[in-house]
């Protein structure tokens, strides 16, 4: 079978001012910067203020499975609003549910009145406000920038992702340290604010391809079937479930930095952040290397990767070869983020994307708040390093069965997906110009 030929107008624009110089994706990139470290400080704070009411490991555990519960609960509904409404819309409408619900959380805290169950029902509410402006504002990407240069847009957005994530901990660290919780939920509301307001100026170059439908069942029917369909959609998703779900250490994290390693708050903003950190080292450096073609490969390899880390921080006894390793977990992550955006984003048709970011985001927020569950729960029947160990090897071994049975998966290239999409794109300017041309002559 011969090579997958290059699209001629990607070639040699895979660097970041590809895109960087586009008004609509610098202040799209903008809004997702401060709406990202918003939402991980807001989930580093909130971590940090259960484990002091509670003590408890499985606490922490619950908030995860509540997040996902309501995640998924609104999740398939998110992704039709997404291919049937202004995408631009729902996400600034979206933002306003956290932002008065942590103003909310703020005043209960000050009050001496949170409490797990109030804690418990904020959060939920944060879950179904996610599910609508997560695949929202994943599927307006490609309306943004030019389609020569949307494989750069999507390294590019995940890297500014990265930065988000690598700040967020660390400032909520700082502010918990410096003003208690409500200092890192008054940070969050701020840049929550800002996100929406960066979201205002922005005017989309291509409008959606998929416009005028209602929403029903058979629309999220049409988005299930379309990635149980395709192999490496489905198992881009499948290895992301598996890897966080067993070798997810997020929320152990406070247990790890106040009877672990003994490091405090500070300590903990350190050690949540440096995930962050090297999955930012490693996006960067992904940004100004050639793109990888074989995606499907390159992330077996590095959730692969990304296990065998969790296995070094889970025995690690020594604050700085922790921080190195959480590190690394983060570096080897951003490479299988990256993969699978590329994967979904290039992989889907622009009616479909609304819909399959929103089984993405299902499948990320199982793994991501049934995986803290998982963890916390054997946590707190064993320990905090059996559970990570245990669950190391449950992720190379889950990654093992997934790599022999979806072998397209494996061998998937990017540039069929770059070909179809292009083709997409030709099929569409096609028809808006005759529609015009019919307009004009009537």
């Amino acid at each position: 079978m011969s090579e997958p030929s290059e699209p001629g107008p990607t070639s040699g624009r895979h660097g970041p001012a590809s895109v960087l110089t586009q008004a609509p994706f610098l202040f799209f990139s903008g809004s997702r910067l401060a709406s990202g470290i918003a939402q991980t400080m807001h989930q580093a704070t909130l971590a940090w203020q259960v484990y002091e009411l509670t003590g408890s490991a499985f606490a922490l555990a619950t908030v995860g499975g509540v997040r996902f519960v309501a995640g998924f609960a609104g999740g398939m509904i998110g992704g039709a609003v997404a291919d049937t409404s202004d995408r631009g819309k729902t996400v600034m409408v979206a933002q306003l549910v956290p932002i008065f619900a942590t103003l909310l959380l703020i005043g209960l805290t000050v009050a001496h009145l949170a409490t797990m169950p109030v804690i418990y029902l904020l959060v939920a509410l944060l879950g179904v406000a996610n599910s609508f402006e997560n695949p929202a504002r994943q599927a307006l990407l490609p309306q943004l920038v030019r389609r020569d240069t949307f494989q750069a847009a999507v390294t590019t957005s995940s890297t500014i992702g990265q930065l988000a994530f690598a700040l967020g901990p660390m400032t909520a660290g700082l502010a918990i340290t410096a003003a208690g919780v409500q200092g890192g939920y008054g940070i969050a509301v701020l840049l929550t604010s800002l996100s929406a307001a960066l979201m205002l100026p922005i005017k989309p170059l291509y409008p959606m391809t998929f416009r005028g439908a209602k929403l029903s069942l058979g629309l999220i029917k049409e988005g299930l079937h379309y990635v149980w369909k395709h192999q490496p959609v489905i198992g881009a998703m499948g290895l992301d479930t598996v890897a966080v779900m067993f070798a997810g250490a997020q929320a152990l994290l406070p247990i790890y930095a106040r009877d672990v390693l003994q490091v405090g708050s500070e300590g903990y903003g350190m050690l949540s952040s440096s995930q962050g950190i090297g999955a930012l080292g490693m996006s960067v450096l992904l940004l100004f290397l050639p793109p990888i073609r074989r995606v499907g490969r390159a992330m077996v390899l590095t959730v692969a990767m990304f296990g065998l880390a969790t296995l070094v921080f889970a025995v690690s006894r020594n604050f700085y070869l922790s921080l190195l390793a959480y590190a690394m977990t983060g570096a080897f992550d951003q490479i299988s983020v990256v993969m699978r955006n590329i994967i979904i984003q290039m992989g889907t048709p622009d009616a479909l994307r609304g819909r399959v970011n929103a089984v993405n985001f299902v499948f990320i927020g199982a793994a991501n708040q049934l995986g803290a569950l998982h963890v916390g729960t054997v946590a707190q029947l064993t320990s905090a390093t059996f559970a990570l160990v245990y669950g190391s090897i449950g992720c190379l071994a889950g990654i093992t069965v997934l790599g022999l049975k979806l072998p397209e998966l494996w061998s998937h290239d990017s540039r069929h997906d770059a070909a179809l999409r292009a083709k997409e794109a030709l099929d569409a300017d096609t028809a808006d110009a005759a529609a015009l041309a019919a307009v004009t002559a009537g």
